[in-house]
């Protein structure tokens, strides 16, 4: 069974980088600064997590801590599972146009 880490690595993969990923980027490098994913593609990226996992996101969860990497990603979708708040603050511009 994947992990939620390795789930988003594959969507990630599947979907931005169009399987070519050489692997070459850590769960916690970030998305926007690396080129990997743009606000657009955070929209769909909140799409997956919703279908996937049928959470839904408030707007104190569109943070990058919770948005913007693998890692980031990960802990968000454990925590929201687990009934904990996550990491929230000011809707993130950055990440969500």
């Amino acid at each position: 069974m994947q992990t939620v880490a390795q789930e988003f690595r594959r969507f990630i993969n599947e979907n931005f980088m169009f399987g070519q990923m050489n692997g070459d980027f850590s769960d916690e490098d970030s998305f926007l600064e690396r080129g990997i994913i743009d606000s657009t593609g955070v929209l769909e990226l909140i799409g997956f997590i919703e279908d996937t996992y049928h959470i839904t996101f408030d707007d104190v969860d569109l943070v990058p801590e919770n948005l913007d990497s693998i890692g980031g990603l990960a802990k968000f979708v454990e925590k929201k599972r687990n009934g904990s708040p996550a990491q929230g603050g000011p809707l993130a511009s950055s990440i969500v146009s």
